[in-house]
């Protein structure tokens, strides 16, 4: 596909923000330590300018940080997927291990069949399974500063940490709480950032396609 066929095709898909993150309680402490993983998804309704956000979260008995970060992706990738739709997806997130990963390493592993030099690549199988999920969608990955105020980031840590400590899951997009968090934020003097205003498709710089899972090859 040449270049303008592939920025035209990226103009015409609907465009998605997605705030995700990711908790483990007690995350590197021997024993089995539960975590979770949440996503605020937001888009815009075609006919008008109103932001309809919707939530996902799920959870692990025994995981870490890094395994979630990981899950965040898969479920919510899952979720845009249903109906075999495709977006264009701007994805932030505050796990550098995620950002990184995606927009860097998994190329440098597919190229080497899915290995590394320095040995064993960590969650492989989620790994797989991340950018599987990702793959068909064009996406922008944005990395933010984790526990620093930011809005959207906050309640997605929210909706991790809830899921951790409960131990549930959402089981789809389900209609979001996050403006009844944030007031209730406010009201007890936090969260004082202003929430991200929705993206515009002019803005959107999306990364290189990712590498197919089943040959390794770019």
């Amino acid at each position: 596909m040449s270049g303008a066929s592939a920025s035209s095709e990226t103009a015409a898909r609907s465009l998605v923000a997605v705030y995700a993150d990711e908790s483990c309680l007690g995350n590197g402490r021997e024993g089995n330590n539960p975590g979770g993983a949440g996503a605020l998804v937001e888009y815009m309704r075609p006919e008008s300018t109103e932001i309809v956000r919707r939530d996902v979260w799920v959870s692990e008995a025994a995981t870490t940080n890094n395994r979630m970060a990981l899950r965040s992706v898969i479920e919510t990738f899952r979720m845009l997927s249903r109906k075999g739709k495709r977006f264009s997806v701007v994805f932030t997130s505050d796990s550098r291990y995620l950002v990184d990963g995606m927009t860097s390493w998994v190329r440098d592993w597919a190229k080497r069949g899915w290995t590394r030099k320095s040995g064993p690549i960590e969650n492989l199988e989620l790994w797989h399974a991340a950018v599987d999920a990702v793959n068909g969608h064009a996406v922008q990955w944005r990395w933010v500063r984790g526990h620093h105020g930011h809005p959207q980031n906050e309640y997605a840590n929210h909706l991790a940490t809830t899921a951790a400590a409960k131990q549930t899951s959402s089981d789809g997009l389900v209609p979001s709480e996050f403006d009844q968090w944030l007031a209730s934020q406010r009201e007890r003097g936090g969260m004082r950032m202003s929430v991200d205003g929705f993206p515009s498709i002019e803005s959107f710089k999306p990364a290189a396609p990712l590498p197919a899972v089943s040959t390794g090859r770019l």
